[in-house]
C-alpha cells in the first residue's frame, strides 16, 4: 500500500523531478506533485510524494527531514488526510430571487 509525505518549506525553484531523485534513495516514488498557486502558476513551497510502502514512506521522513535543499530546511512527514471545512466550495447562488 502506498504511503504518502507532505513536503514543506521547499524553495520556489525546486522541481518535481529534484524531489523526485531526491525521494528515490529512500525507496520506490509512485507520484511527485508540488503545489502550485492557480493565479501565478508559482509553487506554495510545498508537495506531496507518494512511496510505494508504508516502510519507504518512514524512512524517507527518518533520512530526510530536516536536510538543507537549495538554502531551505525542508519539512518532511506523513501527509494528513484533508480536514473538512462545513464550507461549499460552489458557486454562489441566491434561490430567493
Amino acid at each position: 500500500m502506498a504511503s504518502k509525505l507532505y513536503i514543506g518549506n521547499l524553495p520556489f525553484s525546486t522541481t518535481e523531478d529534484v524531489l523526485k531523485d531526491l525521494f528515490s534513495k529512500s525507496g520506490t516514488v509512485e507520484s511527485v506533485k508540488i503545489i502550485v498557486d492557480q493565479a501565478t502558476g508559482r509553487s506554495k513551497g510545498f508537495a506531496f510524494i507518494e512511496m510505494s510502502t508504508e516502510e519507504e514512506a518512514n524512512e524517507a521522513v527518518s533520512s530526510m527531514n530536516g536536510i538543507e535543499l537549495e538554502g531551505r530546511k525542508i519539512k518532511v512527514d506523513l501527509a494528513r488526510p484533508k480536514e473538512k471545512t462545513g464550507r461549499f466550495s460552489g458557486p454562489r447562488r441566491d434561490f430567493n430571487r
